[in-house]
């Protein structure tokens, strides 16, 4: 194997890091019959309720295809509700989808908190908040985004 560069290892070690966060979350997140995916989509819906389903999928980097077999499952299992208005669709959190986010949402943020939280003294978690902000901005602009962080 060639030598990698400290940037490429750096990276390589947070593509590592996300993947097994998210196998993580998937499996804290099955105790409330939720992907991650499908915990990501209500609560993003929460924050931006009424949202179009294109709003969503934009929201989420999701493609049209992807978000519409989702929402579909959501609404069977009765979490959301697709509203009607002329062309557009809104879709907003049912009483029982708010009631399961209301139970799952603190315990994820607890869940991904402590991968932090059991490692890392305060200055290392501000350091590399700064660090992570510092990374996460260059991309945006380099990809000429207007996304605020």
């Amino acid at each position: 194997m060639e030598d990698l560069s400290l940037s490429t290892l750096i990276w390589l070690r947070m593509v590592r890091f996300v993947q097994n966060s998210n196998q993580l979350s998937h499996d804290h997140l099955r105790r409330f019959g939720l992907t991650l995916a499908q915990f990501e989509a209500l609560a993003h819906i929460r924050n931006f309720a009424p949202i179009t389903q294109t709003d969503l999928a934009r929201g989420l980097t999701v493609t049209g295809g992807g978000i519409s077999r989702m929402l579909t499952r959501l609404e069977a299992e009765g979490l959301i509700s697709r509203q009607q208005d002329w062309k557009t669709k809104h879709i907003s959190l049912t009483e029982e989808g708010a009631e399961l986010l209301e139970r799952a949402y603190p315990s994820q943020l607890e869940q991904q908190a402590s991968l932090f939280d059991e490692v890392l003294d305060e200055a290392e978690k501000t350091q590399l908040h700064a660090l992570m902000k510092k990374l996460y901005e260059n991309s945006l602009a380099r990809r000429g985004d207007d996304e605020q962080p």
